[in-house]
């Protein structure tokens, strides 16, 4: 296990820096190629060549393209300094860079819009797991019924209704009309019962596209499994269905779903775009929106690499639960 662990971790390292390799030559070597300057979309296109020069010797955008990422790399662990144009400053790690329209430190604006994005994530992955698996289980144990044929027609509509749809509808609807809800975000620090009330339709909102989804999978899963010979022997044993279907089925129906889980919910953490949007979120994604209409590749890069980071992680647990879940992975 202890072997398994340390080769997994090695992995996400190199996935890591890769990553970052490519993500940064996408963000500041490709517009060098197509003839864009970086330094002048930080200060502005009303600069002059002297201002613009300043700054590019003040980021470093002028060395070498090896050793601009050698400096980002080692500013994410060590912090960075910045010289050049007549100042100095440092910035302390980890060092995403600076954004080319506030000036200000990258890992500070990730670090205070990441909680909201956790908090929309994980509190929607709950439900959608706990709504997606138990339909999906019970349309399965009901094939062909009136309450299976409900449940995947429910299923349908979450997967093919847009997500933008179902925001505003349930904005027009449970906020506006009835106002229920609270139309802001609050930290939950400051007032837990309004950080739930703002975070509710949120929830319900991307936790029905993905519930749908979920349900779908599990009932499809759960069907083959329940053709397997264990589960016939199983039964033939005299074991009651709950045993049959929670203690063996279910192990098994379980590993396709902690999948596409680690993949959702590793994705998610680097913005519900089109969730956070819909409902003013000051989040990752809306984060994201703003900084590739202004084009702040540094506050893109590092959007990206947290999700990166997120989807990795997120595998590495998948893997490692797998031995849990199914008794037939061996992890060596």
């Amino acid at each position: 296990m202890l072997a398994y662990l340390i080769r997994r971790l090695t992995a996400v390292v190199v996935m890591l820096l890769v990553v970052t390799l490519v993500t940064f030559g996408i963000f500041y070597v490709i517009p060098k190629l197509t003839g864009s300057d970086p330094a002048a979309m930080f200060i502005g296109k009303q600069a002059d060549p002297g201002a613009i020069e300043g700054v590019r010797e003040k980021l470093g955008l002028g060395d070498p393209i090896l050793v601009q990422f050698w400096n980002f790399i080692s500013g994410i662990f060590v912090g960075r300094d910045y010289t050049g144009g007549g100042s100095s400053f440092h910035c302390d790690a980890p060092c995403f860079g600076y954004s080319f329209r506030t000036e200000q430190e990258i890992w500070p604006v990730l670090t205070e819009r990441l909680p909201v994005t956790l908090s929309l994530a994980v509190g929607a992955c709950v439900l959608w797991v706990i709504v997606g698996v138990t339909t999906g289980i019970i349309s399965a144990l009901k094939r062909g019924t009136a309450i299976d044929r409900t449940a995947m027609t429910i299923a349908l509509a979450g997967v093919s209704l847009p997500i933008y749809f179902t925001a505003l509808l349930s904005l027009a609807i449970f906020r506006t009309q009835l106002g229920w809800f609270d139309a802001e975000y609050v930290d939950i620090a400051q007032d837990p019962l309004g950080w739930f009330s703002g975070l509710v339709l949120p929830w319900v909102t991307l936790a029905f596209l993905y519930a749908a989804m979920y349900a779908r999978l599990t009932r499809a899963t759960m069907l083959e499994v329940l053709g397997e010979d264990y589960i016939r022997t199983a039964r033939a044993k005299g074991l009651s269905e709950p045993v049959v279907v929670g203690k063996h089925a279910l192990r098994s129906t379980m590993t396709p779903i902690l999948t596409i889980l680690g993949m959702d919910l590793g994705a998610l953490v680097g913005g519900a775009i089109l969730t956070e949007t819909a409902f003013s979120l000051p989040g990752l994604g809306q984060a994201a929106v703003k900084a590739i209409g202004d084009f702040d590749l540094p506050l893109i890069l590092g959007v990206t690499l947290i999700a990166a980071a997120a989807v990795v992680l997120a595998n590495l647990v998948v893997d490692i639960l797998y031995s849990v879940i199914d008794p037939r992975v061996r992890l060596s």
